[in-house]
């Protein structure tokens, strides 16, 4: 975890900016010692986001099954989870 005060932000945009990039990790930023804000890479933001839809979707196709919905041959959930993660790298690639 990257841990650094509003200050650094305020008098060093491009570092906090090139750190983020380069670590692919949010940097939390505080306010007299206290957690404030987090910053992030624009391409990690989205992919994190794109990251926690696909997970929604599983957990929605769990509680389906959970319920008793018709099972789905292997062959398609292969063919769909292999189109959700080539979605993540897509957004990896192009931001």
């Amino acid at each position: 975890m990257i841990i650094k005060s509003s200050k650094s932000i305020r008098n060093g945009y491009r570092e906090i900016s090139e750190l983020c990039k380069e670590t692919n990790e949010p940097v939390h930023l505080t306010v007299n010692g206290e957690g404030d804000l987090v910053v992030m890479d624009i391409t990690a933001f989205y992919r994190r986001q794109r990251q926690l839809d696909v997970r929604e979707q599983l957990l929605a196709v769990e509680a389906d099954r959970l319920r008793g919905a018709a099972d789905i041959p292997a062959t398609d959930v292969i063919t769909e989870a292999r189109a959700m993660i080539q979605s993540i790298v897509v957004v990896d690639e192009n931001g």
